[in-house]
């Protein structure tokens, strides 16, 4: 995810913890969705897109302190 940011991703997650917990909420959502989709977990279609959902905004969410610490050369 944001391989052009790799480096502020490092220095986000040490410095920033409203940063942490966006990424871990991410990569939770990221892998329950594999799992559900991989019939590991049960679920429905409708909950599947709703996770992907909540994934994208954590994304979002994600990319917008990436491009206002760039911004800010933090």
């Amino acid at each position: 995810m944001f391989p052009e940011y790799r480096e502020q991703i490092t220095q986000l997650r040490i410095s920033d913890l409203n940063f942490v917990r966006l990424y871990e909420k991410h990569n939770a959502l990221d892998q329950k969705i594999r799992h559900m989709e991989a019939h590991i977990e049960p679920s429905t279609h409708e909950e599947i897109e709703q996770l992907k959902k909540e994934k994208l905004l954590a994304k979002d969410a994600l990319y917008n302190i990436l491009k206002k610490t760039a911004s800010t050369g933090q």
